[in-house]
């Protein structure tokens, strides 16, 4: 493992067991979603992993929503010779936070998405041509109304607890608003109740860069031949707001790559060198952009990036109180204190409301240096949280 993957790594199982081996499933609904926009779709797929079994009652169910780039492969390993375990396997196995010995975690690719689940690359049944940008306007809304046929399916009663970090936060809080007989607790870490200009400013830059592209093609480009320069330049731009100054010092500082990095012939007009990767950091930001490519597809990012920007739960008069009024689940959200994406004081926010709105919320904070990443880190003080929240139910 590179320095590069190291630093995002999941962090290694010390708590608990592992969920092994682990095949992905594939949800066909046929019945036709309508999307918050008024477009519709005749039928969709969602990719799907479970971990651990569901009860009689049905109701020991954990709903996972992934983060903007993660995908339904939260845990385990798809084959014996699989190096890279799910993003979230440090919290979900027997005896972890997540423990599947007593919970049957649930984990989908999102609507929209590009790893399994019906999206702008997957074929329209009244077309046989991919959708692309014939793909209906994405709400955060609509990717929850998606999971929920998942949920029903699968014959889940109710859920104790749907669980998300980012825009996994978003979804996770949708959840408990729009689902509030089926949801009994929500966990929203690193999250927001609607985006600062500031963040959506990065989607934006983001989004030119793929636009940008000629390859992009106005969204209609072969699978093999996409905007592959813009939409890894999104990524690494992306990625410097999911860190912290403080975490990027502490791993690269000023470190070079070497002597090589710099050739001969540098200063005296070889600008091709003068403008190469020199500093070892350079080096990572390309080798997420790279590695972001090759399993990403770039109108996913685009559909995404916007509906996190569009995603509000403020009212018309900037209240965000009553977006909580039907919520019934218990609450707890967690702010990390080098998150400056979704700072601490946005998830605050959340809590507060719907404390004023008569939930039962509580807000924790946890300290790292990791910026807005930390919730996908080792943090045994946010896994004490997850096993306290659980816990506090049978209370």
């Amino acid at each position: 493992m590179t320095d590069a993957d190291a630093l995002l790594a999941p962090a290694p199982a010390t708590d608990g067991g592992d969920v092994g081996i682990v095949r992905p499933q594939d949800f066909v609904c046929k019945e036709t979603f309508k999307f918050d926009c008024g477009a519709e779709i005749p039928e969709f797929t969602l990719r799907y992993e479970t971990y651990g079994q569901l009860n009689a009652a049905r109701t020991n169910a954990i709903y996972i929503c992934h983060a903007l780039s993660g995908d339904h492969h939260c845990a385990g390993r798809h084959s014996a010779e699989d190096r890279k375990p799910g993003w979230w396997d440090n919290i979900i196995g027997p005896g972890k936070p997540f423990d599947t010995d007593k919970y049957f975690v649930i984990c989908a690719n999102c609507l929209g998405g590009c790893r399994g689940s019906t999206g702008p690359i997957s074929p329209n049944p009244r077309s046989g041509k991919r959708y692309n940008l014939d793909f209906p306007a994405l709400t955060i809304r609509d990717m929850v109304r998606a999971h929920a046929r998942l949920v029903d399916h699968l014959g889940v009663r109710s859920l104790a607890a749907v669980v998300g970090g980012s825009m996994g936060g978003m979804m996770a809080i949708q959840w408990a608003i729009d689902f509030p007989g089926k949801v009994r607790g929500v966990i929203g870490l690193a999250t927001t109740a609607r985006q600062s200009a500031q963040a959506i400013a990065f989607n934006a830059v983001g989004r030119s860069a793929i636009m940008q592209d000629p390859a992009w093609n106005q969204g209609d480009y072969p699978p093999d031949a996409g905007p592959n320069v813009g939409l890894a330049v999104a990524r690494m731009m992306a990625h410097i707001t999911y860190l912290s100054n403080k975490s990027l010092d502490s791993k690269f500082g000023r470190a070079k790559r070497g002597q090589a990095s710099l050739p001969a012939g540098t200063n005296s007009g070889d600008a091709a060198g003068h403008f190469g990767v020199e500093f070892e950091v350079e080096s990572y930001l390309q080798h997420q952009g790279q590695s972001f490519v090759n399993r990403f597809d770039a109108n996913t990012y685009l559909y995404f990036t916007k509906a996190l920007d569009r995603f509000d739960l403020h009212g018309p008069d900037g209240r965000l109180d009553d977006a909580f009024k039907a919520m019934t689940a218990r609450a707890l959200v967690v702010g990390f204190t080098s998150d400056w994406l979704f700072p601490k004081e946005q998830n605050q926010e959340i809590a507060q409301a719907m404390l004023r709105a008569g939930c039962r919320a509580t807000y924790a904070e946890v300290t790292s240096d990791l910026g807005h990443d930390s919730f996908l880190l080792n943090s045994p003080e946010l896994y004490a949280l997850l096993r306290a929240f659980l816990a506090a139910e049978k209370a």
